[in-house]
């Protein structure tokens, strides 16, 4: 597993600033953290989906992809980073619109 954080450098109320996300051995995402601007912070699994977040359809990739980009500051963290996160972070509580993979 790998664990990145991301803060996403924009000025949309709606999305979030900061990203954390648990990597699969296979590129996938397996967890997820949106952290918005108001404070706010919601999380996904693959059985915890909703229009607001998502886990991502294609491997993510390297990290270096996301760096690169001048709206990202992105670092891997330690699991215990990523888990503080999770534990501090709600299910979504839009419906559900996708099902279970």
């Amino acid at each position: 597993m790998e664990y990145w954080h991301v803060n996403w450098l924009h000025d949309l109320p709606e999305e979030p600033i900061t990203i954390y996300s648990e990597i699969g051995e296979n590129g996938y995402e397996t967890r997820k953290v949106h952290v918005y601007r108001d404070g706010r912070t919601i999380r996904a699994d693959e059985q915890h989906e909703s229009a607001e977040i998502g886990l991502s359809e294609i491997p993510v990739g390297d990290i270096s992809d996301v760096t690169c980009q001048p709206e990202f500051q992105a670092s891997v963290v330690t699991r215990a980073v990523f888990e503080q996160a999770w534990e501090a972070a709600s299910w979504s509580s839009r419906v559900n619109p996708f099902p279970p993979r």
